[in-house]
Parts: structure tokens; sequence; C-alpha cells
């Protein structure tokens, strides 16, 4: 277990709720992953985002899911995608990654709290 957090250490994360609107297989990337664009509604726009889900989540199947997404860490250049945004998930019990998603819609852009 890490050590304990503040409420100021997580007012700090912006993460915020998206849609996905494209997704397509990351060309060049050591590990298979996908490169996302992920509508954060108004105030931020379409980021895009590198994201090691291939096991679970087909491109196509993506398109129209909503995911959570910290928004205000520096981007990452992974195989020469620009990585805006971080894509949250959990590991199963092999390891792999689930995306985190809201079990109702909600708009877009909306901050976790």
């Amino acid at each position: 277990m890490s050590s304990t957090a503040t409420i100021q250490d997580f007012d700090r994360l912006d993460i915020r709720v998206g849609t996905v609107v494209d997704a397509q297989p990351l060309e060049g990337a050591r590990k298979p992953a996908l490169a996302l664009e992920i509508d954060l509604g108004p105030e931020i726009g379409i980021r895009r985002s590198s994201a090691q889900i291939t096991v679970h989540y087909a491109p196509l199947k993506l398109i129209g899911r909503q995911v959570l997404c910290v928004v205000n860490f520096p981007p990452r250049r992974i195989a020469g995608f620009e990585s805006e945004v971080l894509t949250l998930g959990l590991p199963d019990s092999d390891g792999e990654v689930v995306l985190i998603r809201p079990d109702i819609a909600v708009p877009n852009g909306g901050r976790m709290f």
C-alpha cells in the first residue's frame, strides 16, 4: 500500500470523462497499443491517448464508449505518437487493462470528484 495522500493531492489531479471518437492500432509501439482520440467536452476538446488495451478492446468497439482520463499530466511521446492524456484502467486477474467508465452516460468533460 502506498503512503497516505491528502485531499489536496487528489485535487491536483484533473480526471475527466470523455467519449472515444476514434481508435486505431498504434504502429511502432513495443507492446500492442491503440491510439485513441477522446472528446473531453467543449472546455478541453479532443485529446489523444495511447493505451495498451488490445487484449479486451477492438478499435471499432471503443468508438462511442466513455472513459476516464487524467488531463493535466504532461504529454508523452510513444512510438512517435503524442499521448496527451492518460486513459485510466484497472488490471484484470491476468494484469490486462480494463477501462474505467461511468455506468450511466454523463456529459463529456465532467470532472471526477
